[in-house]
């Protein structure tokens, strides 16, 4: 057979005819902006000299930067606000308008700020105003379809996702934003494919918590370091059903990590469901731990890096130690475990008439 004959090497552009050749290239406009809020969950609002509306913060994003890297330089340029910019709340494909190219436009969070951040705020090139809104009032005052992004990020702020918008109309299928009205009409005609229908549903956390008494009916309070007004639970984590966790595996893990204590868990006391809207709605599973003793109390060892301390709280204690949806719950249980009832479908700590 002949030999065939190989092929003559390709040679490789170099990096500058690389860039060249991508630097010509039609593509849209790359801007970022922050959704600034502080403590109080009000939202920062910028008067530019050069506009004749209210606008975010941020702009357009140059040369090699990220989005990330653009709105840190915005942020430090308008407002001399040396802050990290935080996770990625809203995607917005803008048409083209009078500049004639389309527009990309990230949204994140910044914040919430304390009032040390606050303050510290400033105008470098004296050019732009600033004020702080309440959400609803921020939304009012600004343009559409400016109006549309800030109200479709706070929405993926509270539900903790990202929504997907073009010229600021949310997309069927966006995991956040999506009005619940325009789901079900989208629902009921049956126009989303089955993973558009899953992201575009309300979601729905999952927590386990476990009570534990001692003999003198006394009630295992925690207090989790990431409480920062010194409040008191009950020993319990989140279901990580990412990992095909359960709510009992949940429970047993929990006391495991924050007690030292490894032991399973008794009979489900209570299921509780809280609707804590814009938030997701919570489910939460109470189980029995059973009656500490003396040798049990002595072997429990808390994780100082999730656990202040622990204390055994008399039903009076626990009243002015815990919020008060949890002190109602806990008074349910505790009743559902001495009259050997259950387990009960609680609403916010209440039980179901």
């Amino acid at each position: 057979m002949p030999e065939l004959n190989s092929p003559p090497p390709i040679a490789m552009p170099s990096v500058e005819e690389t860039r060249a050749y991508y630097a010509v290239q039609p593509a849209p406009l790359l801007a970022a902006t922050g959704l600034v809020v502080d403590t109080r969950d009000r939202v920062l609002m910028l008067t530019p000299s050069h506009k004749d509306h209210l606008d975010l913060p941020g702009g357009l994003v140059s040369d090699t930067e990220s989005p990330e890297e653009g709105l840190a330089r915005e942020l430090k340029e308008e407002l001399d606000l040396g802050v990290p910019v935080g996770r990625l709340l809203a995607v917005d494909s803008g048409l083209p308008s009078e500049r004639g190219r389309s527009v990309v436009m990230h949204l994140h969070l910044v914040g919430p700020l304390d009032e040390d951040q606050v303050a510290a705020i400033s105008f470098p090139d004296g050019e732009i105003a600033a004020n702080w809104h309440a959400p609803e009032e921020a939304i009012a005052r600004l343009p559409e379809p400016l109006a549309a992004r800030l109200r479709a990020g706070l929405a993926a702020w509270h539900i903790g996702s990202v929504a997907h918008l073009v010229d600021g109309q949310v997309q069927p299928g966006s995991p956040a934003g999506l009005a619940a009205q325009r789901r079900a009409e989208l629902e009921h005609a049956n126009l989303l494919d089955p993973a558009s229908c899953r992201a575009v549903r309300p979601k729905v956390l999952a927590g386990s918590t476990v009570l534990f008494t001692d003999a003198a009916g006394r009630v295992l309070l925690i207090q989790p370091t990431y409480r920062t007004d010194g409040g008191w639970e009950l020993p319990g984590s989140d279901v990580d059903s990412d990992l095909g966790e359960n709510p009992r595996q949940a429970a047993r893990r929990a006391v495991r990590e924050q007690l030292g204590l490894d032991a399973p868990m008794g009979r489900l006391l209570a299921t509780n469901w809280a609707n804590k809207t814009p938030h997701p709605a919570q489910v939460g599973f109470t189980y029995n731990g059973g009656v500490l003793g003396e040798a049990d109390l002595a072997r429990l060892r808390t994780d100082t890096t999730e656990i202040h301390q622990w204390r055994m709280a008399e039903l009076s204690e626990v009243a002015s130690v815990v919020a008060d949806p949890l002190y109602r719950r806990i008074e349910a249980c505790l009743s559902a475990l001495h009259e050997a009832t259950g387990p009960l479908e609680l609403y916010g700590g209440v039980p179901w008439a």
